[in-house]
C-alpha cells in the first residue's frame, strides 16, 4: 500500500464501514472514490462488503481508467461513473454513489425533488442537479460523461429510478453532505406520509442558510474525526 495514500485510504475506508453502519449500502454495490493526484484516484473493488473494507483493499486507478495499484477489478458502472466525474471535473476531489433508500425513494417518484422544508435540506440550497431521464446501467464513457454533464455546478445529482451522485472537496466534506442528504431525505419522506403539505421556507431564508453551512468546512473534518475515533474503538482493522 502506497504510503503516500495511507491518510486518503483510510478516511475512505472509514467512510466505507460508517456508510455500512448507517444503512446507506446495498450489498456489494454502490461506490465511493477520492483523487490522491493528478493522476490518480481510489476506488472501491468489486465483491468486497462495505463492512470489511479495508484501506489497503482500495483500489488506484489511473486518469485512464487502469487499475494501477491493488487486488480486484473496478466494478464496470462505478469505474464510468467515478472516473468520468474525477477526469472531467476536477474540482470533484471525492465522488459518493448510493442507493441510499430515502433519496433513491425521491428519485423514484414523477419529478422527485428535493423540497426546502427543513434545516438540513438548506445546506443544499441551489445546489442540486437532476437527471429525469434514466437510461439503464453506466455501463460506458458515454453514460458516465452524460452523467457528469447533468451534474454541472451542482455537488449532488439526484438520478432518477437510480440514486444519487455528491461530489466535494475532500472525503469529509462529500462525506458530511451525503449524510446530511439522507437525514433532509428521511424528513421529507415522512413529512409526505402525512398527506399535509409542506411547509416551505422561503427563498431569502433558504439562502442565507446555505450560506451560514457553507461557511465552515471544519464541521464535516470534525464529523469525520468522530467516526474514526468510534472505528478507532470497534473496528480498528479498517486502516489495515
Amino acid at each position: 500500500m502506497s504510503t503516500d495514500n495511507h491518510a486518503a485510504r483510510c478516511d475512505l475506508a472509514a467512510a466505507f464501514r460508517w456508510s455500512h453502519r448507517l444503512g446507506l449500502s446495498e450489498g456489494i454495490c454502490n461506490h465511493y472514490s477520492c483523487i490522491v493526484d493528478e493522476h490518480h484516484f481510489l476506488i472501491n473493488p468489486f465483491g468486497v462488503h462495505w463492512s470489511e473494507l479495508k484501506a489497503s483493499d482500495l483500489l488506484l486507478v489511473s486518469d485512464t481508467g487502469q487499475v494501477v495499484e491493488g487486488s480486484g477489478q473496478v466494478e464496470p458502472t462505478a469505474l464510468f461513473i467515478h472516473w468520468r466525474i474525477h477526469y472531467k471535473m476536477p474540482r470533484a476531489r471525492c465522488v459518493m454513489h448510493t442507493h441510499m433508500p430515502y433519496a433513491t425513494a425521491l428519485t423514484s417518484v414523477e419529478r422527485g425533488r428535493l423540497e426546502m422544508c427543513c434545516q438540513n435540506s438548506l445546506r443544499f440550497y441551489n445546489d442540486v442537479a437532476y437527471d429525469d431521464d434514466y437510461q439503464g446501467l453506466a455501463l460506458d464513457s458515454g453514460e458516465g460523461d452524460r452523467i457528469c454533464s447533468k451534474l454541472g455546478d451542482q455537488r449532488i445529482l439526484f438520478l432518477a429510478n437510480h440514486g444519487v451522485v455528491v461530489v466535494g472537496s475532500s472525503i469529509a466534506v462529500a462525506f458530511d453532505d451525503l449524510y446530511y442528504l439522507e437525514r433532509a431525505c428521511v424528513v421529507q419522506v415522512l413529512a409526505q406520509s402525512t398527506q399535509r403539505p409542506l411547509k416551505i421556507v422561503n427563498d431569502a431564508i433558504s439562502q442565507k442558510t446555505y450560506q451560514q453551512f457553507i461557511a465552515d468546512q471544519s464541521f464535516a473534518e470534525r464529523h469525520l474525526a468522530a467516526i474514526r475515533r468510534i472505528l478507532d474503538r470497534e473496528a480498528p482493522d479498517y486502516v489495515q
